[in-house]
């Protein structure tokens, strides 16, 4: 039951077939509204969740006007290659992880890259680009294509680093993981990380 204080107010509830959720609460002196949005409208290619224990999951959420987008990846099973800016990934399909688009995501402001969990096997030093194309693949240069840096680590990550996005992805570019530093080509055992985007209604 709703407490006495909301016994007056007006309560919007809408649960869409998609599995969206719209909910709006209003009474004299609160106004809120609230999207589950889902996921990313373009997720990660098979070069990344076709990694053997890779785990990739992403959410979209809208309160008003902010839209908060989470990618949250383990790294298990992707690799690194031996040259730096070499995109993360595992096979030969495309590797990106999502694409941004102003429809989904909103014109994204600002952002962070957190580590959950250092990273093993592959190179610890990774960085995180955007692209204009959705083509890159495991052991491509992300220099080959149209590309902006996001995140330039310039060290290996530990548990508990939170680096800012120095980068605005645009919309409709594809998101990269990289080796931020040239290293022996190898799979990576561990490597948990949580990327944010925070987006607004243009």
């Amino acid at each position: 039951m709703l407490d006495k204080k909301f016994s007056k107010a007006r309560i919007d509830r809408e649960l869409l077939l998609s599995g969206d959720a719209v909910i709006k609460v209003t009474n004299a002196d609160r106004s809120v509204s609230k999207v589950g949005l889902g996921k990313m409208a373009v997720e990660a290619g098979a070069g990344i969740t076709g990694g053997t224990g890779t785990i990739y999951r992403t959410s979209v959420i809208r309160t008003g006007g902010i839209i908060k987008t989470s990618i949250l990846i383990d790294l298990t099973g992707l690799a690194s290659s031996t040259t730096d800016l070499d995109i993360i990934g595992q096979g030969a399909s495309v590797a990106h992880i999502g694409r941004i688009t102003a429809a989904n995501n909103g014109t994204i402001l600002s952002g962070r890259i957190t580590c959950l969990e250092a990273a093993v096997g592959g190179v610890t030093d990774i960085d995180m680009y955007s692209a204009t194309e959705g083509t890159g693949v495991f052991d491509g240069g992300v220099a080959a294509l149209t590309e902006t840096a996001l995140v330039t680590r310039g060290a290996a990550w530990a548990i508990g680093d939170i680096k800012a996005l120095t980068g605005i992805p645009a919309a409709n570019e594809y998101l990269y993981l990289t080796g931020g530093a040239g290293g022996t080509a190898a799979s990576y055992t561990a490597g948990k990380f949580l990327i944010e985007l925070d987006g607004y209604d243009a």
